[in-house]
């Protein structure tokens, strides 16, 4: 059975930081790009970041470059995406994403049920 299970989230206050991990089972987790992604309320869900297979190329999104990096750990099949210098606007339910390539164009996909981030003072 293939599950992604977020962990990490919380409430932080502005200008501080918070590590979210994924943790994959069910699938060869080396063979899948990673993504994380991002739904604040009534918002539409915003691709964050992703990661390659070999963990070699990232790529982030505008609102978060410079804030964030992701990155794995085969050895323990999770993914992590560490944010600093959080906002308000980062509030958002965070979600990650196993894609078998890195545009997750094609080829299976799956999803996390997601973790709370709460971004206030």
């Amino acid at each position: 059975q293939v599950q992604l299970v977020e962990s990490g989230g919380g409430l932080v206050q502005p200008g501080g930081s918070l590590r979210l991990s994924c943790t994959a089972s069910g699938f060869s987790f080396d063979d899948y790009a990673m993504r994380w992604y991002r739904q604040a309320p009534e918002k539409e869900r915003e691709l964050v970041a992703t990661i390659s297979n070999t963990g070699r190329r990232t790529n982030y999104a505008d609102s978060v470059k410079g804030r964030c990096t992701i990155s794995r750990d085969d050895a323990k099949n999770t993914v992590y995406l560490q944010m600093w210098s959080l906002k308000p606007e980062d509030t958002a339910v965070y979600y990650c994403r196993a894609c078998r390539e890195f545009t997750c164009i094609i080829g299976e996909t799956y999803w996390g049920q997601g973790t709370q981030v709460t971004v206030s003072s």
